[in-house]
């Protein structure tokens, strides 16, 4: 990077829009609004801002007076913790009071409305995280954020084992955001305090983990800071089992080599299932969607048995699969194999979705029925066996092959 820019008076984002109308309501009359956190720190990078959060030294109902006054909607969505989302155009932004920490007992900390900006940044992770703005673009850091920022260097805000103990979420926090943003080898401190606290990752809701563990499997630099996870006896813990990092490392590549985008539960499938069992585990670790416990029950289930240069074989499969299931099953085949990412015959495999449709099974019931096939598993049993010799033939369409396969069928 050849250096962060002074400000942020040439973010878009804080020019025009919804934001500066929500920053000039809620500034002035005694109080102060400020773009703070993730926002700010992308914009100073000049990385993609997902979400837009505002800091405020108004209190919640002063804040909901002033936007509704606006013509804003509010949205009390934390309040007993100072936030209210605000609803701009169509755009949510959350505001938050500015906080102080009276008392702190992990994630229950107990906090009182402030005024101070650096009392609230000094509550907050990592010091690239604590960054604020105000509405001209000048930014402001309280705890080293920004030559952080420039060195890429992922640093907690004073001792780093307090800062976990206020939530041990903050452990994978630490290596999603040096997978994120982090340059070189992570903050010495930083990791040894993670180390010494990951007793504290099985306190944690499955839910949380599974949330910051599918950010870092999709982060920029996923595969080395797994491979220091592993290191550190800090990954068994979170997806309990055996991590193949070599797997997942070659998905990487395959997905990079058949242009498509990085995917976290694809990955989370390269990363830790080989058997149906493997998805089945994760599912109950993680508290996985139903949909997403599919896909890598799906990945898991005969990956082992697929090779590229059988194009029959190829599209028997991606039939009976259909095309998403067929693409990451594949991918995960390729990952584990010992071919390259280069490798043609892989490459043409993964993307045969991509010049093959499959077709639809021609034959009715109605078909078996003019043979003789009363209604029933009789006719259930023969539209199998007509569809999987139609299958096994290549997928025919004429009539004269589909009359044939219906024929033998219907003789059992």
């Amino acid at each position: 990077m050849s250096g962060l820019p002074a400000g942020l008076a040439d973010a878009a984002w804080l020019r025009e829009g919804p934001l500066p109308r929500l920053l000039a309501v809620l500034d002035g009359d005694g109080e102060e609004a400020r773009v703070v956190g993730g926002a700010v720190r992308n914009a100073l990078l000049r990385e993609r801002t997902a979400e837009i959060d505002v800091a405020t030294t108004a209190l919640p109902d002063e804040v909901i007076r002033r936007v509704t006054v606006a013509g804003f909607k509010a949205v009390p969505t934390g309040i007993e913790h100072g936030t209210v989302t605000v609803i701009v155009d169509g755009q949510p932004f959350e505001v938050t009071t500015l906080r102080q920490d009276v008392e702190t007992f992990g994630r229950h900390a107990k906090v009182a409305f402030g005024r101070d900006w650096r009392a609230d940044a000094e509550r907050r992770d990592f010091t690239i995280n604590a960054l604020s703005a105000t509405a001209d673009g000048m930014v402001h850091d309280y705890v080293g954020g920004l030559g952080d920022l420039e060195r890429r260097h992922v640093r907690f805000i004073g001792d780093a084992g307090t800062r976990i103990a206020e939530d041990y979420l903050r452990i994978l926090r630490f290596f999603r955001f040096h997978a994120a943003y982090g340059h070189g080898v992570p903050d010495a401190d930083g990791l040894h305090a993670c180390i010494a606290a990951r007793a504290g990752l099985d306190l944690l809701s499955r839910e949380r983990v599974r949330m910051e563990l599918l950010k870092l499997l999709v982060a920029a630099h996923a595969v080395p800071t797994l491979a220091l996870m592993s290191e550190s006896g800090l990954l068994i813990p979170v997806i309990a089992g055996v991590a193949d990092l070599a797997g997942f490392a070659n998905l990487t590549k395959a997905e990079a080599a058949v242009g498509m985008r990085p995917d976290p539960v694809r990955r989370l499938g390269a990363l830790g299932v080989r058997t149906s069992e493997d998805a089945e585990r994760l599912w109950q670790r993680l508290r996985l969607a139903n949909a997403e416990h599919e896909r890598l029950a799906s990945m898991g289930d005969g990956w082992w048995r697929i090779a590229p240069g059988d194009a029959k074989a190829a599209r028997a499969l991606l039939y009976g699969l259909g095309p998403e299931y067929f693409v990451e099953r594949v991918l995960l085949a390729w990952a584990r194999s010992s071919a390259r990412a280069t490798d043609r015959a892989w490459r043409e495999m993964a993307t045969l979705p991509e010049r093959w449709t499959a077709p639809v099974f021609p034959l009715k019931a109605a078909d078996f029925i003019k043979r003789g096939i009363e209604k029933g598993p009789a006719l259930g049993a023969a539209l199998r066996a007509a569809e999987a010799a139609w299958i096994a033939a290549d997928f025919p369409m004429d009539e004269s092959a589909l009359a044939e396969i219906a024929d033998a069928a219907a003789k059992g």
